[in-house]
């Protein structure tokens, strides 16, 4: 997550709307957002949460990156990010849990921590209570393997759209920020994280609707 709760912009009414129309009926709804890498995923995730605190939990994809032992045991620790550094199997059956969550039962999501550039397993609890679950991450919208079967489990999936030269400069200072040399930041967003937002900019037509951050909304 990339945002303190004080400095999150405000959902647009319209969007909290159509969150609202999704939770009329009284049943569960999963919503998805997706994007590129820097687009503001994380930002509107959180800032819906905190727009609904008591019916929201926010299950970030990037839960199931593979650790990084294993990333190397396949030779894919310098693509980390790209589709297949990713448990897609993993996370389609979480999807599956959240949509048939019994009335006493917790289902427990793994958790991306930055600061140590790992995946922590059991680190959000989903409780049964919960009317509305955010998910967000870069393949949702993917037809390939696994991914394949994300969207048909969400109920809706909004595709997070920002301006590629600010969503590339606060990429850049995210990777400074946990730990990356500037060069070194630069050459990774060039060789791994435009790959993979052009991938995902094809997905974009498979969304329901379009959120687009303007200004100076912090990305995520």
């Amino acid at each position: 997550m990339s945002a303190e709760p004080h400095t999150l912009p405000a959902v647009p009414t319209v969007y909290l709307t159509r969150l609202h129309e999704l939770l009329a009926g009284g049943q569960r709804c999963l919503i998805g957002l997706v994007g590129a890498p820097g687009a503001g995923k994380s930002t509107l995730a959180l800032a819906i949460q905190r727009a609904l605190p008591e019916a929201s939990q926010v299950v970030p994809m990037d839960g199931y990156h593979l650790a990084n032992v294993e990333l190397a045991r396949l030779g894919r620790a310098g693509r980390k990010g790209a589709p297949d550094t990713f448990d897609s199997a993993g996370y389609v059956s979480l999807l599956r849990r959240l949509r048939s969550q019994g009335a006493d039962e917790i289902v427990y999501a793994p958790e991306f921590r930055r600061e140590i550039e790992e995946p922590i397993a059991g680190a959000i609890a989903v409780l049964p209570a919960t009317r509305l679950v955010i998910t967000e991450g870069n393949y949702l919208l993917l037809e390939d393997g696994h991914w394949a079967s994300v969207a048909g489990l969400l109920d809706e999936v909004w595709y997070v759209d920002i301006d590629d030269g600010l969503r590339t400069d606060r990429l850049i200072e995210r990777h400074v920020q946990f730990g990356r040399e500037r060069d070194a930041a630069l050459a990774w967003v060039a060789g791994t994280d435009e790959p993979n937002a052009r991938l995902i900019a094809a997905t974009r037509p498979r969304a329901h609707r379009v959120f687009r951050w303007s200004g100076e909304s912090p990305a995520g």
